[in-house]
């Protein structure tokens, strides 16, 4: 780990994630389910795998889960109770037992390239997500289609193919919330599926007029508070080649029910996507990770708005995962697993 120090500190930020342990692997990690009070995490990687591997034990060799599985890059993995459910490019959900670690079951989910897979707090809808623009909800016990929510276009401003990158539900479970490439976000109310606020977040979005007549960038993760009031999502800010990731990174906090911005927050010293984000389990801090070519972790202080600690990854994270008293941390990414630890 680097030695940089934190620009400020507080009583739940003072402390610092070390690396305890790494896990080479050949492909890249896309997304991530750990097992409840576990060392246990399930990945989903670019040769279209889906992989159980138990951090915690001297080899950690990865087993497969075995069926025929997907034939593209596995975007989304949740657990339920009894299964872990994912989805792919190949536009499909597949549900995995997890005693057997076998395929049970595996549907046609989207008309393209299927983004994320969430799981509700109570365990019984799964949440998939792709460049339909429709987010889909299914029964996690049987798969069966509750309803779809269509409210993002099709196509950005520049009349090109939009995307719909990730969906969170609200801890309280009421809520579900979408986000797609042009920072358009949508909350939605569970029970009836009727759309609640949107909200917009432009400054996620990049488009060269010139050069490439190209867009990139896109809000790439979202996730409410612990108590469901404060939603934050995260992206890259502008980018000035778009054919490298060199805009900050980029988070925008929000009243989501006000249907106000909080705060838009730019990292000096990291660049690329904001992969992924998690709140501390009491809202002591907000945790992004991501990358461009490298990776980091960067902390954020929900009450004052600011970064308050920033340190390196080895590796582009894809996807994390934290333990119930957020005091381990399981990184997957660009040709590794690694475990963290907290250290004060």
């Amino acid at each position: 780990m680097p030695d940089e120090k934190p620009a400020s500190t507080s009583p739940s930020t003072s402390a610092e994630f070390k690396i305890k342990k790494e896990i080479s692997r050949k492909e890249i990690a896309l997304c991530m389910a750990r097992v409840p009070e576990s060392g246990r995490v399930y990945i989903g990687t670019s040769d279209s795998g889906v992989y159980e591997i138990d951090t915690v034990t001297e080899k950690a060799e990865p087993k497969k889960c075995e069926g025929e599985g997907h034939t593209g890059y596995v975007m989304g993995a949740a657990l339920t109770e009894t299964h872990l459910v994912t989805g792919a490019y190949d536009k499909h959900l597949v549900w995995w037992d997890l005693k057997t670690g076998k395929q049970t079951r595996r549907q046609s989910a989207h008309e393209k390239w299927l983004r994320g897979v969430e799981v509700s707090p109570d365990g019984k809808t799964i949440a998939s997500v792709a460049d339909d623009m429709v987010c889909r909800l299914w029964k996690a016990d049987s798969g069966e289609l509750i309803r779809e929510l269509r409210g993002h276009a099709v196509e950005t401003p520049h009349h090109y193919p939009s995307m719909l990158y990730c969906c969170a539900f609200s801890p309280d479970g009421a809520w579900l919330a979408t986000a797609d490439k042009v920072g358009q976000i949508v909350v939605w109310e569970r029970s009836s599926g009727k759309p609640a606020k949107t909200l917009q977040s432009p400054g996620m979005y990049t488009w060269d007029p010139k050069q490439r007549r190209h867009s990139i960038g896109g809000i790439r993760s979202i996730r409410f508070s612990p108590d469901s009031k404060t939603l934050a999502v995260g992206g890259v800010g502008f980018i000035g080649n778009i054919d490298h990731l060199d805009g900050k990174a980029r988070v925008e906090l929000f009243d989501w029910q006000q249907g106000t911005s909080l705060k838009v927050i730019e990292s000096d010293k990291q660049k690329g996507l904001v992969e992924h984000m998690a709140f501390h389990p009491k809202g002591d801090w907000l945790l992004c990770a991501g990358g461009d070519h490298s990776g980091w972790l960067v902390f954020i202080d929900p009450k004052t708005q600011k970064v308050v600690r920033e340190d390196k990854a080895p590796m582009h994270v894809h996807e994390f995962a934290l333990s119930e008293k957020a005091d381990q941390l399981y990184t997957v990414g660009h040709g590794r697993v690694v475990r963290w630890e907290l250290s004060a």
